[in-house]
């Protein structure tokens, strides 16, 4: 996946998801067994608590109710995979403390962050495992050597992993966009359909209801489990909504409260490890400030693909690198070009300077004379209040035009803003195409054709394509 497709996430600092990640029951429970165990402790073959322990285990955590030997061991197997414990005799079981306990209280940030990723790994992959009680049947249902007989449950545990990869990459990338973490939480109805409901699929099938239905119960189980890592804030579905007997919940058809359903939230934190797990992955996972150690090319280039508020921070960023005025002349040299995303460059340019202020004003009176960034510099000037600003001539003006309806065309494609600006241009300049056919841009052909595709008038969509036809002609002889 590429950075085009998938957008910067916006991380909160190392310091703040930190200390975010001590405070999850997952990892604060995982150090105090680390620091409860001692000399008499005693584990499995599998480096589990013995079932012996686990009640004292539960009582160390303040734990209470049925879940709270099954908590207990949770946490255990968080501290033995995260490092906070180590088996140091197996045929004993004996343990100690493992040498990156002493990192939550004198580590760094990332050392702290490392040791919660390894907390969620070992979370997600109990996550990703059925009901206990079905794997007891599924041994009883053995050929009686004792090996589990997985064909009997209708369990993979390679597609069970799979499955709930695929549901947080789509909470990824659903949580990455404009609104980051704050927004909305998603219904766990549209997530599970995110990766049951095939894409070319118009209404989706009795049968695909019933995978969607299936997917809703299985994510509501795993994002319970998943809730004390920190990795989701997590709103289950109501109870009130299961059927008697087996059945399960339908996807609501209409405007029921979706809430009822089950609603998810990715966590800044949850963010941050699941950006790390893409990148471990081999995913181009980028996040705003990756580009603020680099040219002011990369930051035009890449930037027009980020949401408006990504885009904003990463430029910020970039800038708070750079004195002002040497950021100015970097971004406007950056942006000249004649190639086809010159135009989207000089547009990033034009918003990265608003972000650069008042004393960015010598760079621009630099390039008031050069042909590609002239008309750019005028409309900067005058918008910051500057005087003794030369008027454009006629040539300028008509290139300024078609370079920023070529940028519109690149950034958004067919938008109601970019028709409306094309309907403002043809209203206020009667010859319009009688003059832009032969502006020496090398957009002008496309853009035209462009203004003829999106004018509404039938006459004047005649006239912006038989202006194209001309600049097509015009470049060919």
């Amino acid at each position: 996946m590429s950075d085009s497709s998938m957008p910067p996430a916006r991380l909160h600092p190392e310091a703040e998801l930190a200390r975010e990640a001590l405070s999850t029951p997952l990892l604060s429970r995982a150090a105090r067994l680390a620091r409860w165990a001692g000399p008499e402790t005693r584990v499995d073959a599998g480096g589990g608590l013995v079932d012996e322990q686990l009640p004292a285990a539960a009582e160390e955590l303040g734990l209470s109710g049925e879940d709270a030997t099954a908590d207990a061991s949770a946490a255990w197997r968080a501290a033995v995979d995260a490092g906070l414990v180590d088996v140091v005799d197996e045929e004993k079981g004996t343990v100690t403390a493992g040498a990156d306990l002493a990192l939550l209280t004198g580590g760094a940030p990332q050392d702290v962050l490392t040791v919660w990723l390894a907390a969620l790994e070992a979370a997600l992959a109990d996550a990703s495992v059925p009901d206990l009680d079905g794997l007891v049947d599924a041994l009883a249902a053995g050929d009686g050597s004792g090996e589990l007989d997985l064909s009997s449950v209708d369990w993979n545990p390679e597609a069970e992993a799979d499955f709930l990869d695929g549901v947080l990459g789509n909470l990824y990338l659903l949580t990455v966009g404009e609104a980051g973490p704050a927004g909305p939480p998603v219904p766990l109805p549209a997530l599970a359909a995110s990766v049951i409901v095939p894409d070319d699929m118009p209404e989706p099938t009795d049968d695909v209801l019933q995978e969607v239905s299936d997917a809703m119960m299985r994510l509501d189980d795993q994002f319970r489990l998943l809730e004390p890592s920190g990795l989701v804030e997590y709103q289950p579905v109501d109870e009130a909504l299961l059927a008697e007997g087996d059945e399960e919940p339908a996807p609501p058809q209409d405007d029921t409260d979706v809430t009822r359903y089950g609603v998810v939230r990715l966590t800044p934190l949850g963010l941050y490890g699941l950006r790390a797990r893409l990148l471990e992955a081999g995913f181009d996972a980028p996040a705003v400030g990756d580009l603020a150690d680099k040219g002011a090319d990369a930051l035009l280039d890449r930037t027009p693909a980020f949401p408006p508020a990504a885009a904003h921070a990463e430029t910020e960023q970039w800038l708070a690198r750079r004195e002002p005025l040497d950021a100015a002349r970097e971004l406007l040299a950056a942006a000249r070009g004649t190639d086809g995303n010159a135009p989207l460059r000089r547009l990033q340019c034009q918003q990265a300077l608003a972000l650069v202020g008042v004393s960015a004003e010598p760079a621009l009176r630099e390039v008031l004379d050069d042909a590609e960034l002239g008309g750019l510099a005028r409309v900067w000037l005058t918008e910051h209040g500057a005087t003794d600003v030369p008027p454009p001539s006629e040539a300028m003006i008509f290139w300024l035009t078609i370079d920023t309806v070529a940028a519109q065309l690149a950034a958004e494609g067919h938008s109601e803003e970019l028709q409306a600006l094309v309907e403002g241009l043809a209203r206020q300049h009667s010859g319009f195409f009688a003059t832009a056919w032969r502006v020496e841009h090398p957009a002008t052909a496309d853009v035209l054709e462009a203004m003829g595709r999106l004018h509404p008038d039938k006459a004047v969509a005649k006239a912006a394509r038989k202006a194209a036809f001309k600049a097509r002609s015009q470049r060919g002889s």
